[in-house]
């Protein structure tokens, strides 16, 4: 109670304007540092020497390095600057690597300053975009920065996790921001950030102002290191015992993360008392995908998991559940190791090493300590307490050994793991405790986004982007390389007339633009867009699988989900041995045809040929081409995401899949020109939007319940808020969508498409006799409590469902899918009151067509969710 009565952040800004007769911008330092401490004292923090001193520096007009350990307070140092920047009448940004990091920012913000008061922008979902204080990501904000620069009214800006600046893919984002704003005021904040004398220099060089850093080595909690030799479960419980729970079990592959969230399962780590808290915890929570009920199992044991093939509903909810205590063990991966506000007791490393993309090394300094750095609660903990494991095969040989002393028998030594593994030891680990963070070095690169962004500037683009390059981080000889490369680039978008060249309208301002014909959302954010472009014409629109091969083009630019690929190809080749097997072929022939199964690859070898094309005529291209079909067998096979998920089973990858649909989605709206999306692209377009929206739409929820709780409670009692999707008035507006986007029912016609291709997914699940997909995908647009039953209250099973197509199938062997069978003609729409009625004829071969399925959709819920709302009435004869 105590904490909800605390007085925010909000308030103390309200006083500031009463104080100072209403403009509050007049107010000096002195008075924001008293305000901002009484802050702190009101909810009992008193603030370490190394935070004050970088807030006085922040409030005398600095540009701040902040260098001190995980856990000690940097964010307060964050919340100094955007209070001093809101009481200033100033826009400021908080920007982090991390999406996860970003929204728990941003809630915590909305906390402190109001919801009205902190928007978010992630890329995946826009909240009040305008509003004083921004979330969002680097990769925002570097696009913000190159669009507008020196005229974006972002004046304060806080870089989370700053050391991302030496990531060779992302490590770009963080350096735009520091070449392209010099009207900011900087904070870059990390525990590893390293040296910093560079950076001193160059922020003092393009923003005028004083840079300082401000370093400390003290810890609120000090850490205390061991080395374990006993088995992993062992060790588990023993620091579960000795009171040093939570204790946060990294790994470095998420299967592995899952595999001993399973092996725990046989642990004692919670009281009934214990248990009885988590189940009244999630009573409420729908684990609705297939990995869910999994996760479900392990939180009531009191085991989280967390990495970043879980749907992000679930690493919300091991957040929310750590937050309040509930759970003893959290398997993740070193994600965790990114400042997400999970509190940590003890941190044990599986291993001390891991692949780092293109091999496998004993972990950077950096590495280590950042994930290290999470252990010990300031004001739970008095120490933290941080765990290496011996190696797997090390710890087996000793109690073999030991075996073997009793015994007298002589043992086999177990050999170390072949892939995935370097050796370390003891000393290995005392080694990487004593280390200090390797410098960070630049990863700066052009490609056609950056141009884009930068060449839509209203003033001179060509300038700002040839300025952007002469001042990057990088070597002479790189910076060389880079304009040749970002003149290529330019080259190629004036060829395919993305920009123009224009008159400008008055001296200074740019004489090019893109091209005004391109959506208004066009980006070109894959390396391989342009080749996307210009390709699209090649296919013939008058093919019956125009469609889908547009999806094809779209899903060989995005990045290669490996796991899946993977996964596609050893299914593909256990179908092709089988093959082999019943054609009698010798094994090592089998073998060799084998070598030769790849995943599904539509397009092939049109996607080869227009690509060796396409490289010719641009020799910048850099990267690969990528065929593949996961979105388009999707669509072919009218799969749900589930049903996909089960297929394949992906239940461990929900969220890899989720962000494939994203990725080509993204492209699919915002690169492919509306001119070239035919009816049925637009529906499969509006579709995936819908899938993905249907699986998780946390964000919404968390939104609707900070910006409108009361309309959020009355949803809750009335049965209507179940954490998959926000109000479309508030929550979908927040999220910049428009009128036809909040209300989904509002443009008929597409509502009735959206509605379609959902019946379909069903009726496709009906066609392979996957009864339970069918039930599944049914439950999903139930409220709580709601049963799956038909207009007379029976409930729908899968006996009956397989009674019922048994009867269809007798009479008329199976109903059509192909176009002929999916023609509008043969749903018929009628509408009482407030309910639509769906009836979908069922295309026989025979043409009887004498059966049908038939839906009903409740337009208030279906405005509600954001989503259609199907509830199965019947199927039978006409």
């Amino acid at each position: 109670m105590a904490e909800q009565n605390r007085l925010i952040l909000k308030d103390f800004i309200a006083s500031l304007t009463e104080k100072s007769g209403g403009d509050v911008s007049k107010t000096n330092s002195e008075d924001i540092l008293e305000a901002f401490m009484e802050w702190a004292e009101s909810r009992g923090t008193t603030l370490y020497p190394a935070q004050e001193e970088a807030i006085l520096e922040l409030l005398d007009s600095k540009n701040v390095i902040l260098n001190t350990p995980t856990g000690s307070g940097k964010s307060m140092v964050a919340l100094a600057l955007h209070f001093d920047s809101i009481v200033h009448g100033r826009k400021s940004v908080y920007t982090c690597p991390i999406k996860a990091l970003v929204n728990e920012k941003w809630m915590a913000l909305c906390k402190e300053f109001g919801a009205e008061n902190v928007g978010l922008s992630t890329g995946d979902a826009t909240v009040n975009h305008d509003a004083p204080i921004l979330c969002c990501t680097a990769e925002i904000l570097a696009n913000m920065a190159l669009n507008e620069g020196e005229k974006l009214d972002i004046m304060d800006v806080v870089m989370d996790e700053f050391h991302y600046y030496s990531d060779r893919e992302r490590g770009v984002a963080w350096q735009v921001p520091l070449l392209t704003l010099p009207q900011s005021r900087f904070l870059l904040m990390s525990a590893t950030v390293g040296a910093t004398e560079f950076f001193e220099r160059d922020l003092t060089k393009h923003t005028g102002r004083e840079t300082v850093t401000v370093r400390s080595t003290q810890r609120p909690v000090p850490l205390d290191f061991s080395y374990s030799t006993s088995e992993i479960s062992t060790e588990v419980q023993k620091l579960v015992n000795e009171g040093k729970a939570p204790v946060y079990v990294v790994h470095f592959t998420q299967a592995a993360a899952a595999s001993n969230a399973q092996n725990f399962m046989s642990l004692d780590l919670c009281t009934k008392e214990e248990k009885v808290k988590i189940n009244e915890a999630i009573k409420e929570v729908r684990f609705s995908s297939p990995y869910g009920p999994d996760v479900k199992r392990w939180l009531k044991q009191g085991i989280g998991l967390h990495h970043a093939g879980l749907l992000p509903k679930y690493r919300i909810l091991c957040e929310k559940l750590a937050q309040k205590g509930l759970l003893k063990v959290i398997c993740g991966t070193d994600t965790l190791g990114v400042g997400v506000n999970v509190p940590i007791r003890t941190v044990l490393f599986t291993q001390l090493c891991k692949y780092s993309g293109d091999k496998t090394a004993i972990l950077t300094a950096r590495d280590f300590h950042q994930i290290a750095g999470r252990a010990g609660r300031k004001g739970f903990d008095d120490v933290g307490y941080v765990v290496a494991q011996a190696p797997e095969h090390v710890i087996e040989n000793m109690k073999l050994e030991a075996k073997s002393r009793q015994t007298g028998k002589k043992f086999q030594k177990r050999k170390p793991p072949e892939h995935g593994y370097v050796p370390f030891d003891e000393s290995t680990y005392k080694r990487l405790i004593d280390a200090q963070p390797e410098p960070l070095t630049s990863s700066f690169h052009v490609d056609h986004g950056m141009l884009l962004n930068i060449l839509s500037r209203e003033t001179d683009g060509c300038r700002a982007m040839r300025n952007l390059l002469k001042d990057c981080h990088e070597s002479a000889a790189s910076k060389k390389q880079l304009q040749h490369r970002a003149f290529m680039l330019f080259r190629s978008l004036v060829e395919k007339k993305i920009i123009e060249f224009v008159k400008p309208v008055a001296p200074g301002y740019s004489h090019l633009r893109v091209n005004m014909d391109l959506q208004d959302d066009f980006a070109m954010n894959q390396p391989l867009s342009l080749y996307l472009l210009d390709t699209l014409p090649k296919l013939d629109k008058d093919s019956p699988e125009y469609a889908l091969d547009v999806i094809t083009l779209c899903e060989s630019i995005v990045e290669n989900p490996d796991a899946i690929l993977r996964i596609q190809q050893n299914k593909a080749r256990d179908v092709r041995l089988n093959e082999l097997k019943a054609q009698g072929m010798e094994y090592n022939q089998r073998m060799e045809e084998l070598e030769k199964v790849e995943y599904p690859k539509p397009l092939r070898d049109f996607i080869y040929d227009t690509y060796n094309a396409f490289a010719e005529v641009h020799p910048w291209v850099d990267v690969n081409v990528e065929p593949k079909s996961i979105v388009r067998e999707m669509f072919e096979n009218f799969s749900t995401f589930s049903g996909y998920v089960k297929q394949y089973n992906l239940q461990r990858m929900e969220a890899i899949l989720l962000r494939h649909l994203n990725y080509v989605y993204k492209v699919l709206s915002q690169t492919v020109p509306d001119g070239y999306k035919n009816e049925e692209l637009l529906e499969m377009q509006d579709y995936l939007g819908d899938m993905i929206r249907r699986v998780d739409s946390s964000l919404l929820e968390e939104w609707e319940k900070m910006a409108h709780p009361e309309d959020y409670q009355k949803r809750l009692e009335a049965g209507t808020a179940d954490g998959s999707a926000g109000s479309p008035t508030d929550a979908e507006k927040a999220f910049g969508a428009d009128k036809a986007a909040a209300d989904i029912t509002y443009d008929k016609k597409r509502f009735i498409n959206m509605v379609r291709q959902r019946i379909f997914q069903i009726m496709g699940s009906l066609a392979k006799q996957d009864f339970a997909d069918v039930l599944d995908s049914l439950a999903e647009d139930l409220a709580e409590g709601e049963m799956l039953a038909d207009e007379n209250g029976t409930p729908w099973t899968e006996k009956r469902l397989l009674e019922i197509m048994a009867a269809y199938t007798a009479e008329h062997h199976k109903f059509r899918m192909d176009v002929e069978g999916r023609a509008l003609a043969h749903t018929i729409v009628t509408y009482e009151g407030n309910t639509m009625h769906v009836q979908q004829m069922l295309q026989d071969e025979e043409d009887f067509n004498d059966w049908s399925i038939d839906f009903e959709l409740n337009l208030d819920e279906c405005r509600e969710a954001g989503v259609p709302l199907l509830k199965l009435r019947r199927i039978g004869e006409v």
